[in-house]
């Protein structure tokens, strides 16, 4: 009998995007390379079988040869997609093979720019086992060293994209079919949102994810026009009057969003700007007593943030600790508003009962949470309750703010793609994207104790990140979507 065994590799390949999961390159590769190799028992004493292997053998590196030139030739001037993410697990019986790597191929970008692309979709493959037979090690160590190659490349590419920009060009194609013609269609634009949108696009991109601005083109501008007139008499009707006509409530909830807009996002000076504040404090109000269900609570002035940077790009050039909302005409700055108000409503209207009394929302995407961290890092888990760690006191806050306050600002655009792009599913979504985000820390959080982890939790080591690290925390989040979300009874306790 014949025993197959596949490249042994104890990590899965994982190849991100938003649409349905095929089989990808790093899938194909390792298909190629399932082997069939001969007993060992059958081949003792037996010449003809001895010739037999040989043969196999010469076979086998024969094809591995041939394979390995197609891949080098596909590798060749062309780079990994930034949505490729690939670890790996060495087996440490096998930590010798890995000694011998192919040479690099690598791709220089320009700076600012990430070379993500839909060329591959989704795809992931499951864990596999290693062969025994010596000349089998061969050729797993081999496919192992052309795997490294591949994972390296990527790694690469990953480190020298490391900005904000993601302007590979197939990927500029695509959006820019997608939003030249008279009629966009929105799953293909969430699908290639998902990974990723060229920042002077993500204005146009975002209002029509959110259902803000109509898909059909010839509509669009008329839609926002009034859209923004509408937005202006909410102003005039419920901000420009004087306290004498407010009710107390309606006083008190003011105050408390004049005191909360200067601590928003308090290490961006940018938000420190008086103009910025009063743009900030005029939209919340006049969300907040358009929205009496839920009201202004501490946490949406966060929210706000992320749609003020998009459509403030689309008139101001340069970093954002150069932008003076000061050289902005009153008209452009009331659209910029508007358009933040009317994005801040499409997207809390999916997420409602997270702002509510007694935020019911959030507290079952908590308990969700810590089922999904048990079944996939128990240990962390366990000692996590066994240190008296309550889920509620450090995730309500990533709930709340949707992990703003909790990695570097000029990221959050970049995440918020990927929240845009999932639409209605993205409360459930946030659910695997914590659940990455935590176990980022895995070992780290097993060697604290109860007083340790309330201030690493409370104080994330995400100063230094990149993109690199974001991508990866999206990666997982999607693995595990993909294994759990339509099998809830595995979270069954």
């Amino acid at each position: 009998m014949g025993s197959c065994f596949r490249l042994g590799i104890t990590q899965p390949m994982w190849v991100m995007g938003h649409g349905r999961a095929t089989m990808s390159f790093g899938h194909y590769l390792l298909m190629t390379f399932t082997l069939t190799t001969p007993n060992n028992k059958t081949m003792n004493n037996n010449n003809s079988h001895g010739e037999e292997d040989q043969r196999k053998k010469e076979s086998l590196d024969s094809k591995f040869n041939q394979t390995l030139r197609n891949v080098q030739r596909l590798l060749k001037g062309r780079s990994i997609p930034g949505k490729v993410l690939l670890t790996r697990r060495p087996d440490p019986l096998e930590d010798s093979g890995l000694q011998e790597q192919c040479p690099s191929n690598q791709r220089s970008f320009p700076q600012n720019e990430v070379g993500t692309s839909d060329d591959m979709d989704k795809s992931m493959m499951g864990g596999v086992r290693n062969p025994n037979n010596s000349d089998s090690n061969t050729t797993v160590n081999k496919l192992r060293s052309l795997t490294l190659n591949i994972e390296n490349s990527a790694t690469e590419v990953q480190k020298s994209a490391t900005g904000s920009r993601a302007t590979d060009s197939a990927r500029v194609t695509k959006f820019t079919r997608e939003l030249s013609g008279q009629m966009v269609i929105l799953e293909r634009l969430h699908e290639l949102a998902w990974s990723g949108v060229p920042p002077y696009m993500r204005p146009n991109v975002w209002r029509l994810l959110l259902g803000y601005a109509p898909p059909n083109s010839d509509r669009r501008e008329g839609v926002l026009r009034r859209k923004r007139f509408e937005y202006l008499d909410c102003v005039a009707q419920f901000y420009d009057i004087a306290d004498t006509e407010r009710s107390d409530d309606e006083i008190n909830m003011l105050r408390q969003i004049a005191v909360d807009c200067p601590r928003t996002v308090p290490d961006v000076a940018f938000f420190q700007q008086a103009q910025v504040q009063k743009s900030l404090e005029r939209i919340l109000y006049t969300w907040t007593i358009r929205h009496p269900a839920s009201g202004y609570v501490q946490g949406i002035n966060d929210l706000v943030t992320p749609f003020l940077v998009v459509f403030l790009s689309e008139y101001l050039e340069g970093s954002i600790d150069s932008w003076s909302v000061s050289d902005l005409s009153s008209e452009n700055i009331s659209n910029i508003e508007a358009d933040c108000y009317w994005c801040l409503s499409k997207l809390l209207d999916g997420m409602q009962d997270h702002y509510t009394f007694a935020q019911p929302g959030i507290q079952r995407l908590v308990f969700k949470l810590k089922e999904l961290v048990w079944r996939i890092d128990e240990p962390v888990s366990k000692h996590m309750e066994d240190q008296g760690i309550e889920f509620l006191q450090f995730a309500f806050r990533w709930f709340y703010c949707l992990l703003i306050c909790e990695i570097p600002f000029n990221l959050v655009t970049r995440i918020w793609d990927t929240y845009l792009a999932e639409g209605d599913a993205l409360p459930d979504f946030l659910v695997y994207i914590f659940a990455s985000f935590l176990l980022t820390w895995s070992d780290k959080l097993q060697k604290l104790d109860f007083q340790e982890l309330v201030m690493f939790l409370q104080h994330l080591p995400t100063h230094n990140w990149t993109y690199q690290e974001l991508e990866m925390v999206l990666s997982r989040a999607y693995m595990w979507h993909s294994m759990f979300n339509s099998s809830p009874n595995h979270l069954a306790s």
